[in-house]
């Protein structure tokens, strides 16, 4: 089986399908206008009440999920870089219909589809990069993307609040051409990278192997449980922030620091977090992310949040730069993208369990209690991932061999 990877264990410099792939993650972001907007456009401009306005977004997320194993089905069966190009141009298309949709089932249909063709590109992006680059690349290389993403994004909230005020309808045009932008860079750019596979060597179904892997299934879990943390950022911190009487705008500035701590940092911290312990460095990245949440149990004022948010940004910046590369090792080759589409829709699971758990914590339990068990639950996390550390190190060394 032919691994389809390029470079040596010596070489430094990444290859130009990868920046190719870099820019195409910054020129996606710079334009992700609409995701951020859409509940106000639905309210504003299309006069739905707000909880329809939130069930349309919730249809914009139930595609996101799908999207992950679709997107690893595809990245696997049809190539990587033709499951990109159907994310990017299809997104094009999906963002307009959106836009000019005006009875509700459109509106439903073309949420759902932006979702879904809109997050078809990740696990291909990931498996991508796995098959271009060595191992101890990997990192280094998924840490630089996790930068272009929240550089583009930073960049774009910020212009997408003064283009509102000319006209939503300019979002999401706007939106539509970045992506077919980012599909010109990767039809121009990024060849095809998928592992060929030996003659008569059977395509194995997913379900079967997935089901025996028990390392893998433990991951998910893990997985999940970290995105349950994570996602308290954006439900439940802002609703604690506001029992303690702080402004929205106060919660604002203070999430706003999670942007600005990725892209300051993440380009000098990635130059030593490739030299670390890959599944070590993962466990202690959810440890950090865990005891961050967990200080709010002692704090009030915006700059205790701040503090919060700074040191769960520096975890989140391990996670984000070794998580993929974990994945990768851990994946067999011929599964390599329906893996990654995989751990995707665990973070996708995640993003719904957190913000019911944790807004039901907060309200039953109060906030003390809310914090404290993000702390236990990222303790938890940790100690089980720190444990799979040996077995992923077989795995890597075992996939390695047969590369």
């Amino acid at each position: 089986m032919s691994a389809g990877a390029v470079g040596s264990p010596a070489s430094t410099a990444l290859p130009r399908a990868f920046w190719a792939l870099w820019v195409c993650q910054l020129v996606n972001r710079l334009g992700s206008f609409v995701q951020s907007f859409l509940v106000l456009y639905l309210t504003h401009d299309r006069h739905l009440s707000a909880g329809t306005a939130g069930a349309v977004a919730a249809a914009v997320g139930a595609g996101t999920v799908a999207a992950q194993l679709v997107g690893g089905l595809l990245a696997d069966r049809v190539g990587r870089r033709l499951t990109m190009l159907i994310c990017f141009f299809g997104t094009g298309a999906a963002l307009v219909l959106l836009g000019s949709a005006r009875e509700m089932v459109m509106i439903w249909i073309a949420a759902f589809l932006v979702g879904l063709l809109g997050d078809l590109f990740r696990p291909a992006v990931q498996a991508t990069v796995s098959d271009l680059l060595q191992p101890n690349e990997r990192v280094r290389a998924y840490g630089l993307l996790f930068w272009a993403i929240n550089l583009g994004f930073s960049v774009s909230t910020v212009s997408a609040g003064v283009l509102a005020s000319i006209g939503y309808g300019l979002l999401f045009w706007l939106n539509a051409a970045t992506s077919v932008i980012a599909g010109v860079v990767i039809w121009t750019m990024v060849p095809e990278t998928r592992p060929v596979l030996d003659e008569g060597t059977p395509r194995r179904p997913l379900l079967g192997v997935v089901l025996r892997d028990t390392v893998f299934l433990f991951m998910i879990l893990i997985q999940i449980g970290y995105a349950t943390i994570y996602f308290q950022g954006y439900s439940t911190l802002p609703l604690a922030m506001a029992a303690d009487g702080l402004r929205s705008e106060t919660y604002g500035l203070v999430i706003a620091l999670n942007g600005v701590v990725i892209v300051l940092l993440q380009p000098f911290l990635g130059r030593w977090l490739v030299k670390l312990d890959r599944p070590k460095l993962l466990a202690a990245s959810m440890l950090v992310v865990g005891l961050g949440f967990g200080l709010g149990a002692v704090v009030h004022g915006w700059w205790g949040y701040g503090l919060s948010v700074v040191v769960w940004t520096i975890g989140e910046i391990g996670f984000a730069a070794v998580i993929g590369a974990v994945f990768a090792d851990l994946a067999p080759i011929d599964l390599r993208g329906r893996y990654m589409g995989l751990s995707g829709m665990a973070f996708g699971i995640g993003t719904v369990i957190g913000p019911l758990a944790g807004t039901n914590a907060l309200q039953h339990l109060g906030a003390t209690v809310t914090w404290i068990g993000c702390g236990v639950l990222g303790v938890l996390i940790f100690i089980g991932q720190y444990a799979l550390a040996p077995a992923l190190h077989a795995r890597a060394l075992a996939n390695a061999a047969n590369a």
